[in-house]
This record gives structure tokens, sequence and C-alpha cells, in this order.
């Protein structure tokens, strides 16, 4: 999927809303626990439940690889249900030089057929350039992280700006809105509005609404530009909401809300 269906996917659904497949066995609903394949089980029917109102699917892999073989299993069987007008992202984090990074490449974009991968940019160049050779998909870049620890390092002070300032403008200058994506966490809304200025026409995926702690109006608002370019990705607000039999049914309930509340703040920024 490229930036123009994509776009297209949040026209038609009125909808920027990615769901986190963040699936572990330890918080599924028990019933599916006696199922041959419970993590894909549970995650076709939160696919099936969520489709109409999400227009993208992040897969994390750490939740898959912790199992080993069937781990992997599921995610690819997973993939392979989630529907043709949805991205998908594969949330590896990868990032190395050389041969390390042509695999890594090779294998979510060719082997699993992602439309995305999310990579660190700490290595430089040479470490995202093997995910950039693939022009028919995205990078999508660590920038600005929700998690408390980002503060070690991406707000440091530089002669030019803080650093990851300095690393969204030079990774920026790699590859253009067609190719790449920048991870910019909800919970540093206060920033969302500068980094867009900074950015225009590049996509943010964002994470960390909801349990997180991240305000949804705010970073639509102050995110958005006139394609809407964001994902905002939701997991355990949505996956996690219920776990009685009908769990599906109130993830579905869940993911129209978030939709129905993104519905109108596309309206709000003249999109729809």
């Amino acid at each position: 999927m490229n930036k123009n269906q994509l776009t297209e996917a949040i026209l038609k659904k009125k909808s920027y809303l990615c769901v986190g497949l963040d699936t572990e066995l330890g918080k599924i609903p028990p019933h599916l626990l006696n199922e041959p394949d419970p993590l894909f089980s549970f995650n076709k029917l939160i696919v099936e439940a969520t489709s109409d109102y999400a227009v993208a699917y992040k897969i994390n892999t750490a939740f898959y690889e912790q199992y080993g073989k069937k781990g992997w299993e599921s995610l690819e069987r997973t993939l392979e249900i989630i529907p043709d007008d949805c991205f998908t992202i594969a949330d590896a984090k990868r990032g190395d030089i050389g041969n390390t990074g042509d695999m890594y490449a090779k294998a979510f974009f060719e082997h699993y057929s992602f439309d995305s991968v999310t990579v660190s940019p700490y290595m430089g160049k040479d470490s995202i350039q093997p995910f950039l050779n693939y022009s028919d998909k995205f990078t999508i870049v660590l920038g600005l992280t929700s998690n408390s620890g980002s503060a070690d390092f991406q707000m440091l002070q530089t002669p030019e700006g803080k650093l990851y300032e300095q690393v969204l403008s030079k990774v920026a200058s790699w590859g253009t809105p067609e190719q790449l994506m920048f991870v910019v966490g909800a919970t540093r809304s206060d920033l969302i509005k500068q980094i867009r200025k900074r950015l225009p026409d590049y996509f943010f995926l964002v994470p960390g609404i909801g349990a997180q702690g991240g305000d949804l109006k705010e970073v639509s608002l102050e995110g958005m530009n006139s394609e809407c370019g964001l994902l905002i990705n939701s997991s355990r607000g949505i996956i996690y909401a219920s776990k009685d039999v009908n769990f599906d049914e109130v993830a579905a309930a869940n993911a129209k809300e978030l939709q129905v509340q993104m519905q109108q703040f596309l309206q709000l920024k003249n999109i729809l």
C-alpha cells in the first residue's frame, strides 16, 4: 500500500486508527487457550471486529518472537488475514548496517510482505538505506518516542537544537514522504505541533493514546496535515478491553468510538 492508497483508505473509512496487535497468551480470553493457535484465533477475531474502523494494523514482533517458531507462524497467519485495504506495520525496531540490514529488509518486505517496518536511526544512514531501497514500502523511523527514558538521549541539547530534532531533519533528507514515516509519541503532544512544522508532508505513527495518557484531540488537531498524515495506534484499549466471550464485540465498540472521534477531527481540519 502506497501513500496515496493509505490516504484514500483514511478518507473512505473516515479514520486514521491503527490497531496494535501486541498479543500475549496471558492476556487473551481464557476460552481461546484451547484453540490450536490461540494467538492467531484471538487476532483473527480482533481484525474481523475492527477492520471497518481501522486503516492499519501494527504487529509488534516481540510479542510473537517470545514463543519461538509457533509465534512466528502465528504472526504470519495473522498478516495473511489482514484486509488488503489496511496498511500493515512490522513493529520490529530493526537497524543495522551492511548485509544484516539487507536481510532485515528482505525478511519483512519480501518474506512477510509487510507494507512497512519500524527502524532505529542510531547507527546512521547506512542502517536505514537497506529499507529505503524498497521504493514501494515504508520505513518508519523512531523520532520522538513516548517512553520516559526518551529524555536520556532524544532531548539532549545540541548546537542546532534538541537531538531528536536533528535526527528528524537528517533522516527526512534521506527519503521522500512516499518512503518515510516517523514515530512521534502521543505523550509529547506539546511538541507535535513543532514537529509537524519541521516535517509538513510526512506521515507520523503515533503511539501512546489511551493507556499511556496521550490526548487524541490534541494530537490530532496539532499533528494533522492537509492529507491527515497521522496513524494513531491503540493496542491495549482495544484488544484487551474485555476478556469475556464477546471480547471482539467490545473491541469493535471501542474501535468505533475512536473512529467517530477521528471523523470529527478530520472534519474540523477540512480534510473530509
